[in-house]
């Protein structure tokens, strides 16, 4: 479940982040940068466990638009486990989505400016040409190394995210291991996270060579 809770939280994140971050390049100077920049001021600032209080009172007590708690697996209702998900997926990537904003502005602002950005719009480069297929494309190989590593710090830091919710997870475990002194379940919970950032940060290696093709190691000899 907190895999699950980590891809869908990350997935939220780059949606936020990415969008807000190209917003902000684009229109330097300008309400959509400021707007930008005061919601990853506001979700780096506000504590995570406060942010899930709030929302369980006012989005699922009060207003009744998600579950406060409990979980359906995706694999048996698809719809209804997104569902259940996405108010804790939300919560847990806010946070992250500030932080994908603010590498994505920075970069894409790095990007839009140098030399060869100039040269492809004498050349008659479309405006959103140069915005997604030379900016954002040049720029993904910062995101993706945040992106990387946020993702292992989202399955390593959900533990308050399951509490708060209730829901069954490495978050849950790990903290009813270390109230009945299950040393054993420790052990294999650090084990497990510290498995899945290897896995993570070898995924990311290899997406370098994807998102860049100058980046891929020739087995030529020249």
């Amino acid at each position: 479940m907190t895999i699950q809770l980590a891809i869908y939280a990350m997935l939220i994140a780059m949606l936020l982040g990415l969008a807000a971050g190209v917003a902000a390049a684009v229109y330097r100077g300008r309400w959509p940068e400021w707007t930008a920049n005061g919601f990853s001021l506001f979700a780096l600032s506000v504590p995570t466990f406060w942010l899930g209080i709030l929302a369980v009172l006012y989005l699922s007590v009060q207003l009744g638009w998600f579950p406060a708690s409990g979980y359906v697996s995706p694999f048996e209702h698809p719809l209804r486990g997104v569902y259940y998900l996405t108010l804790p997926a939300l919560i847990l990537g806010l946070t992250h989505a500030a932080v994908v904003q603010r590498q994505t502005r920075s970069s894409m602002v790095e990007t839009l400016t140098a030399d060869f950005v100039r040269t492809a719009r004498a050349k008659g480069l479309g405006r959103g040409a140069v915005i997604f297929r030379i900016g954002l494309r040049n720029s993904l190989i910062v995101v993706t190394t945040i992106v990387g590593l946020q993702l292992g710090g989202l399955i390593a830091g959900a533990v308050v995210t399951e509490r708060i919710f209730s829901l069954p997870g490495i978050g849950k475990l790990t903290l009813d291991s270390v109230f009945t002194r299950d040393y054993p379940v420790i052990q294999a919970v650090v084990l497990v996270i510290t498995a899945a950032y290897i896995v993570i940060n070898l995924l990311v290696d290899f997406l370098y060579t994807v998102i860049d093709p100058r980046m891929r190691v020739s087995g030529r000899a020249s």
